[in-house]
């Protein structure tokens, strides 16, 4: 008896110790872990994924990790502001000025070289650069650092676009000038009033919160300059354009323009939401923004089947002797991306999981898809897609259910082409590129003898090692910080006044915006973004 109950004791403890997977570390699977919530804040509109979402429902199978996301809506600041003030702060956050200036991330260095050889080996080209002053990296940067060979069909920065439709109503003219391009859009609208029986917006303007750059930013374009935001530098020292001659002379464009009726009559009053839906409805003409910002409403287009309301990049100057610069070459988006938030309780296994998901097999199943299903491999190796395949993952619904949505688009990833030659998307595939373009779009680029959309603007020189100046930090509270802010509020204030103003009281109320300005302590900013500059240059240097 005494020896049938010991044979039972040993083999009950056997099974205990079999089972509990925690004696056995070295055994356990990244899907055995007990499942971990990780709250996620992203500031990029989008919809929730749907809740068969592949793309997560991977990741909980092989990681134990599920997402619950806060995705924006309304206003930024506000949402920010709230979490601030509250402390109640999401595991990772999708990272803005206000939660590094407020301390709302963890270092990521220390993890990142403890626990994530993937992401180190891919920032060490930008190590210095995301460094801040006290030695800490709190943000994996989403765009920019890049392998392999950089291909670039088409951009998605910015320009002032106008419908295909437009151009080629007057066969494929070059469209190089303001005037010229204003001149399209007028004309077109005299012919067509109205679009699928709505009258015809010729042009449209989003203001909306920090995407105010679609208001401000032409002027530093139409004299040739890059995109720094709301300077231009010359000789690595940085000037306001916004109170300069050559500002002014657009925005009285916009006035007369206003005048005829050309500008939507809503358009200081849209939030986003409305801006796209207004593109959506294939009656806007054009607009200056940039593409990133806009390309839901394309989406929608082409899903409608209406890709000749899609839109071409007019890269214009104000006159043909000044070179365009709308085109850049890529920046690493500094303090752009993801960080671990102070409140996560789990940093370690956070950041190992953005560095499995940096491994190529991940990055080509979250740009690309499964193989089989959403591209095929040619006899040659290169990944390309069947008209099919093409067709579905254009459908909005479609990624939703299978893509990352914004998640993937905050995260750090590879960018060029991955170790077998084959480019990191779709997108930027070149036999896949032009195969992917609907007839349409074949159509249009031929009446210009171009094979891509980058054909349309000039090639883009090496970046200065200051750009882009937005990418600067200008710490919260200082007097450069504060001048800025004051300057947002003016512009945000007048610059639709002066559009919408008499012509004949154009000259006072443009008078009036410059009294204000005046008031603002603008060389306190301009003094913190060349000190900023100064500083980004060492580091380009030191890198």
């Amino acid at each position: 008896m005494r020896k049938e109950v010991t044979i039972k004791w040993f083999l009950l403890i056997l099974v205990f110790l079999l089972s509990a997977d925690f004696c056995f570390p070295s055994d356990r699977s990244e899907g055995k872990q007990k499942l971990y919530k990780v709250s996620v804040f992203i500031l990029t509109p989008s919809q929730q994924p749907t809740p068969d979402n592949r793309v997560f429902k991977r990741i909980k199978e092989e990681f134990g990790i599920v997402f619950d996301f806060d995705i924006i809506a309304g206003d930024a600041n506000q949402k920010i502001g709230v979490m601030l003030a509250s402390s109640d702060l999401p595991d990772i956050i999708n990272a803005h000025q206000r939660f590094i200036d407020n301390e709302a991330f963890i270092p990521l260095e220390g993890l990142i070289e403890e626990h994530a050889p993937r992401i180190k080996k891919h920032l060490e080209q930008c190590w210095s650069l995301i460094t801040h002053d006290d030695g800490h990296i709190y943000v994996m940067p989403n765009w920019g650092v890049y392998q392999g060979d950089y291909k670039s069909n088409e951009s998605l920065g910015p320009a002032f676009w106008i419908q295909k439709a437009v151009l080629k109503e007057f066969g494929y003219p070059e469209v190089k000038t303001l005037d010229q391009y204003f001149d399209l859009l007028i004309k077109y609208r005299e012919r067509y009033p109205t679009v699928d029986g709505q009258p015809t917006i010729g042009f449209e303007i989003l203001c909306e919160g920090w995407r105010d750059f679609c208001l401000k930013n032409p002027p530093q374009h139409l004299i040739g300059f890059p995109n720094d935001g709301d300077v231009v530098v010359r000789d690595n020292k940085a000037e306001m354009y916004s109170d300069k001659d050559y500002a002014k002379r657009y925005y009285k464009k916009l006035n007369e323009l206003n005048q005829m009726g050309l500008i939507d009559r809503e358009a200081f009053v849209l939030s986003y939401d409305q801006y796209i839906a207004k593109i959506s409805s294939g009656r806007v003409l054009g607009m200056f923004d940039q593409k990133w910002n806009f390309q839901r409403a394309e989406y929608s287009l082409k899903k409608q089947g209406k890709i000749w309301r899609t839109y071409a990049p007019c890269p214009v100057t104000y006159d043909e002797s000044i070179k365009d610069y709308y085109m850049d070459r890529p920046v690493v988006n500094v303090d752009r991306g993801f960080g671990i938030s102070v409140n996560c309780k789990d940093p370690e296994r956070l950041i190992k999981l953005f560095d499995s998901l940096l491994d190529e097999e991940w990055q080509k199943f979250l740009q690309w898809g499964v193989e089989g299903e959403d591209y095929i491999v040619n006899d040659k190796g290169k990944f390309i897609r069947t008209q099919e395949m093409r067709d579905m993952q254009n459908d909005p619904a479609w990624k939703q259910s299978h893509t990352g949505l914004s998640f993937f688009d905050e995260s750090t990833k590879l960018e060029g082409t991955f170790s077998d030659g084959n480019a990191t998307s779709p997108g930027i595939q070149p036999e896949e590129y032009f195969e992917s373009l609907k007839p349409e779009d074949k159509e249009f680029l031929a009446g210009y003898g171009y094979k891509t959309f980058s054909d349309f603007f000039s090639p883009p020189p090496p970046n200065p090692p200051h750009y882009p100046v937005w990418s600067l930090h200008i710490p919260e509270g200082t007097p450069g910080q504060t001048a800025f802010l004051k300057y947002d509020d003016i512009s945000l204030k007048y610059l639709p006044r002066v559009i919408l103003a008499d012509p004949k009281n154009f000259e006072n109320v443009w008078a009036q915006y410059m009294d204000e300005l005046e008031k603002i302590d603008i060389p306190a900013y301009l003094d913190a973004v060349n000190e900023a500059i100064q500083v980004r240059i060492k580091k380009v240097v030191n890198n």
